[in-house]
C-alpha cells in the first residue's frame, strides 16, 4: 500500500474519520458528536480491528478514532500494523483507567498522534466529544510516517555532567501533538545530574502519571508527576498533572512547584504558558527552554517572557515536528533564540547552560 503523509496544508475540505471502537454505545456518541460539524464526516465504523482494516481499504479515511481493548484483535497490534504498511493519523480513544492509560502511552509510541480520554471515563460526554473534534481537526494536519521498530528500551546511560552547576539551573520543556515521543526523545539524552527539568505536556487527566512513569523507566533523571510542594532539584523532572496547571515559584533560595486549578489556557490545561510565564518571573536567566511539536500558540508568548528575562529558548523545527503549530507561533514573536531538529534539541539546552556535554 502507498505511505499517506499528510501535512498541514494538503487536506483542504471535510476531514473523513472512520471510528473503531467495539461498544455501540460509543461508536453512536462519537459518530453524532463530529457529524454535528460540516468540516467533518463519519465515512464508517468498526467493531474490530478486522472489519477497520478492510474499511480503511475501501473508505480512505483521513483520520482514524481507535479503542485500545477490542476483540479478535487488540488495538495496540492493530496499530502497529497500519502504521508499518499504511500509515495514517490515528487518534486513541481510551479509558482512563491505570492499564489503560499504560496502553494509549503505547499507542502514542506506536505512532498514534493523540490520546483522549473515553466518554464517561472521568469526564462529561460534551467535554469530551469537544476535545475530540479538536484532536480530529489537529490529526488531520499531523505528519505521520511508517513506523519502525523501536530498540529495545532500557534506561539511557549518559555520562553525567559534574563540572556543570546545576544546582541553580531550571530546563523547561512544552508540547503538545507528537510531544510524548519528543520530550522523550529529549530526556533520553538527559545525563542523571541534569538540571531540575519541568515537563508540560497536553494530556488529559490520569494519562500523565503514566507517562512520567514512563519516562522514568528508560530515562536516567528520575521522572515523576510533580505534586503540590514538590522543591525542584538537579536529577529530577516533573510532570504537569493532567486537569492541573503547574506554576513555579520562589521559596527562598529554591524553587517549588504548586499544583493548581483555573480555567484552562488555549483549551489546554495545564497550559505551557502558565509554566513559562512562571518561571520567567521566578528564575529568569537561569531557565532553559524549549517549545516543541504542538497545534496551537500554547507557550509561544511564555517562551517569549522567558527570553525577555534572559532565559536561552529553543524552538523545535518545521521538519521534525509532528505538528509545527506552537513553535511556529514562538519564532513568529521572535521568542526562540535558536531553532532546532529534534536531535539536536538536548544538546542546545546543556551547551546553553554552560557546558559541553557528551550526549549517547
Amino acid at each position: 500500500m502507498t505511505a499517506i503523509v499528510p501535512t498541514e496544508h494538503s487536506r483542504p475540505g471535510v476531514i473523513r474519520v472512520l471510528v473503531v471502537d467495539d461498544s455501540a454505545l460509543v461508536r453512536r456518541i462519537l459518530t453524532e458528536a463530529l457529524a454535528r460539524h460540516p468540516d467533518i464526516e463519519v465515512v464508517g465504523t468498526a467493531a474490530d480491528p478486522y472489519v477497520a482494516r478492510e474499511r480503511i481499504v475501501a473508505l480512505r479515511p483521513d483520520v482514524v478514532t481507535l479503542d485500545v481493548e477490542m476483540p479478535r484483535m487488540d488495538g495496540l497490534s492493530f496499530l502497529a500494523k497500519l502504521m508499518r504498511h499504511f500509515p495514517l493519523p490515528v487518534i486513541v480513544v481510551s479509558s482512563v483507567t491505570p492499564q489503560h492509560s499504560d496502553a494509549a502511552l503505547r499507542a502514542l509510541a506506536l505512532g498514534a498522534v493523540d490520546v483522549i480520554a473515553k466518554p464517561g471515563a472521568m469526564q462529561a460526554t460534551s467535554e469530551v466529544t469537544d476535545e475530540l473534534v479538536r484532536a480530529v481537526r489537529i490529526a488531520a494536519r499531523a505528519r505521520v510516517r511508517k513506523l519502525v521498530e523501536p530498540a529495545l528500551e532500557l534506561p539511557c546511560r549518559v555520562p553525567t555532567i559534574a563540572s556543570l552547576d546545576s544546582t541553580h539551573k531550571v530546563v523547561a520543556i512544552g508540547a503538545s501533538t507528537g510531544g510524548t515521543q519528543a520530550i522523550e526523545a529529549v530526556l533520553r539524552r538527559f545525563p542523571v545530574d541534569a538540571p531540575a527539568t519541568v515537563i508540560v505536556q497536553h494530556m488529559p487527566e490520569h494519562f500523565t502519571l503514566s507517562f512520567a512513569k514512563r519516562l522514568d523507566a528508560i530515562c536516567a533523571m528520575t521522572v515523576r508527576e510533580a505534586r503540590e510542594g514538590d522543591l525542584l532539584a538537579p536529577g529530577l523532572a516533573l510532570v504537569a498533572p493532567g486537569g492541573k496547571h503547574l506554576v513555579i515559584q520562589a521559596s527562598g533560595a529554591r524553587w517549588v512547584a504548586r499544583v493548581k486549578d483555573g480555567p484552562k489556557i488555549h483549551h489546554q490545561r495545564p497550559a505551557v504558558d502558565v509554566t513559562f510565564h512562571s518561571l520567567a518571573r521566578c528564575a529568569g536567566r537561569n531557565v532553559v527552554a524549549a517549545l516543541l511539536t504542538g497545534m496551537g500558540a500554547d507557550g509561544a508568548k511564555g517562551m517569549l517572557a522567558l527570553r525577555e528575562a534572559g532565559a536561552h529558548t529553543i524552538a523545535q523545527d518545521e521538519a521534525t515536528s509532528v505538528v509545527w503549530g506552537m513553535p511556529r507561533q514562538a519564532i513568529k514573536l521572535e521568542a526562540a533564540n535558536q531553532v532546532l531538529p529534534l536531535h539536536e534539541v538536548a544538546h542546545g539546552l546543556l551547551h546553553a547552560l554552560g557546558r559541553e556535554a557528551a550526549l549517547v
